[in-house]
């Protein structure tokens, strides 16, 4: 099932594409760090469920500043720059809205275990081609990474080993081999662990829990 009515998505594509294209060439923002701002973000929630308070109110231009201002950034200037171009930036902002339309899934779990420097690499191989060769392609990029679990994709994504997860987090280091390995299941796992484990890797205890 789609996200939401056909109608808003070639609107909410342009706005994620501008979006990201400001993030990243108009305030130079690294594209992992812009994207981990968005996904922690109300503007990635609203875009989600089709909220026209965002797809149809704001440029993508303003919420990358808005998304910016609200994480810390100080002294910065609105974007008033204008161009043509679609840089790759946009392109990833693009069809990444593209993705999670047709898919009907949160933005985090299309880079559940995938670095999103995964999808921004496929620009040349798919940047001409039909998007839904893109959506194929990430399709087989999700299918293999589901092979591990959440709390090893996400720890490998932030590379970190078990061991350092372990005595940051103050969770047993056979715990953790043993949620890894799923000898353990992390869903009845104690809510301390699971929330000390997620604030090491700057995550959301959620991404940590496995679905079945």
């Amino acid at each position: 099932m789609n996200a939401y009515d056909y109608d808003l998505l070639p609107r909410a594509q342009r706005v994620m594409g501008w979006m990201f294209d400001t993030g990243m060439n108009f305030y130079g923002v690294e594209l992992k760090h812009f994207y981990h701002m968005f996904l922690n973000s109300s503007v990635s929630k609203k875009i989600e469920v089709g909220s026209s308070s965002v797809i149809e109110g704001r440029s993508g231009r303003e919420l990358a500043f808005d998304i910016l201002e609200a994480n810390g950034y100080q002294d910065l200037c609105k974007p008033e720059y204008y161009t043509l171009d679609r840089s790759q930036s946009y392109w990833l902002g693009w069809v990444l809205a593209y993705y999670q339309w047709v898919k009907g899934i949160p933005f985090s779990k299309i880079t559940d275990g995938v670095d999103i420097n995964t999808y921004w690499n496929m620009y040349d191989k798919y940047h001409e081609m039909d998007i839904t060769q893109f959506v194929d392609g990430v399709d087989e990029i999700r299918r293999r990474a589901q092979t591990e679990s959440r709390l090893k994709r996400f720890r490998c994504y932030a590379g970190i080993s078990q061991r350092q997860l372990a005595e940051r987090s103050g969770v047993p280091l056979r715990t953790i081999q043993q949620y890894e390995q799923r000898a353990k299941d992390i869903n009845k796992a104690n809510v301390d662990y699971l929330v000390r484990m997620a604030k090491v890797l700057n995550c959301e205890v959620e991404m940590l829990l496995e679905e079945f």
